[in-house]
């Protein structure tokens, strides 16, 4: 099972280009190497821990020509919120491979606690000129866990215009993934089958499965242009096209349905729309002063689940001394809630055609702040520590809140702690 963007520690565009992705495309001689390595550690208070060390390197063949190779390793542990909302009393829950059952205090919000998975992900990126003034970009990458697997395809083409100092870059990539999940996809709006230890609990629960697997596409549309508009200034606009199709709902994720005294009387499994279409627009600017540099963006997503996002990233790099550096970071994110979020379904009222209460599509704001320390060792290698909280917090209450869910907390805060070793040579 998959984390963030979800189930997501991956980006979001794996189109890869030097002047769009932040690669500085910088002059190296055919046989050198660069090597980039670095673990993260990311920590949310009661709830998910991830490890996440990571390789990178890239060889140059002269001409501008290089081959990208990066390793990715995702180990997550941990409690994961399952969108059932707390109670005044305890709760039993049966697991998703249904082999056996948890229980949650009362006023917690429901986590299920054994969430464990490894993800392994594999990237392949070659680069070279057409000319003198056109670049190509193309490459692969594969990613696989317990339960999920993914094959995904990238190209891009990169033109330079006023003496190289505007770049136009247009890039396409294609994923397909499949999902497996221990104990079989869930049938949409079917109720939990809770496991007491009645005789026929496996034919209950078998009854709520549909298929042992599923699948979807996506396929990233991306269109930019990076200029440097003077000797101190780099600014760079992106408009991305996204669409995904096929099994989009979390087959781990349920709804609670509340009677009108706001307790849970039973939990279904959700249901998302098969397709999304998400679209960005992106602005990045560098400008450096006689040592510092101050690194300034905005992006701005919608999609048609009606999602829409807002998100301000800035970084300071305070240069030390010849050797030594600070780089303050802030980063704020605010986003607006699917048109199919619900916290919770009312007994008695028809189903809805999708539904679900996951918290990462809900309203919400993230904050982020940190500081990261830089040091350039002998020999041109470099060494760096980062350290940063983040804080995601949403509506805490629902207005249509029955009964004792009126006292609830439905959207507890999250906080998480994130440190990064980085090593390049």
């Amino acid at each position: 099972m998959q984390l963030m963007n979800n189930k997501k520690i991956r980006g979001a565009l794996t189109v890869a280009t030097c002047s769009l992705l932040g690669l500085n495309s910088s002059v190296a001689d055919e046989g050198d190497l660069e090597i980039d390595s670095a673990v993260l550690y990311y920590s949310e208070t009661d709830r998910v821990t991830a490890i996440e060390p990571v390789i990178n390197v890239k060889r140059h063949f002269g001409d501008e020509k290089a081959l990208n190779l990066k390793l990715v390793i995702d180990a997550l542990t941990g409690a994961s919120a399952t969108g059932a909302t707390p109670s005044d009393q305890v709760q039993t829950f049966t697991r998703p491979s249904g082999n056996g059952s948890y229980t949650t205090s009362s006023g917690e919000t429901p986590l299920d606690d054994t969430f464990k998975d490894t993800r392994v992900a594999l990237s392949a990126q070659w680069e070279q000129p057409i000319g003198r003034d056109y670049k190509i970009s193309v490459g692969s990458n594969v990613s696989t866990e317990y339960d999920y697997f993914s094959l995904g395809i990238n190209g891009s083409l990169s033109r330079y215009f006023n003496n190289r100092n505007t770049t136009l870059t247009a890039g396409l990539s294609y994923a397909n993934d499949s999902i497996e999940p221990e104990g079989d996809i869930p049938l949409e709006f079917a109720s939990m089958a809770i496991n007491t230890g009645q005789a026929r609990f496996d034919d209950e629960f078998n009854a709520t499965r549909r298929g042992g697997d599923e699948s979807k596409t996506t396929t990233d549309f991306l269109l930019g242009v990076t200029q440097v508009i003077n000797r101190r200034t780099l600014m760079q606009f992106n408009y991305s096209y996204g669409n995904s199709d096929g099994y989009l709902t979390d087959p781990f994720k349920i709804l609670s349905v509340v009677g009108s005294d706001g307790r849970s009387m039973d939990y279904v499994y959700e249901s998302r729309p098969d397709s999304r279409t998400k679209q960005s627009l992106y602005w990045q600017t560098k400008y450096h002063f006689n040592q510092d540099i101050v690194d300034i963006s905005y992006r701005y997503m919608w999609d048609d689940w009606d999602i829409t996002s807002h998100t301000f990233d800035l970084r300071y790099r305070w240069k030390l001394d010849n050797k030594h550096y600070l780089e303050p970071h802030f980063r704020y994110y605010m986003q607006s809630n699917a048109d199919f979020y619900q916290r919770f379904l009312l007994d008695g009222q028809p189903l809805p055609g999708h539904a679900s209460a996951d918290y990462r599509l809900g309203e919400l704001t993230g904050i982020t702040f940190g500081l990261k320390y830089g040091m350039t060792l002998n020999n041109d290698h470099e060494m760096s520590l980062r350290l940063e909280y983040y804080q995601q917090s949403g509506e805490a209450n629902a207005d249509n809140a029955p009964g004792i869910l009126s006292q609830q907390e439905l959207f507890p805060d999250v906080d998480a702690v994130i440190f990064q070793f980085s090593y390049s040579f």
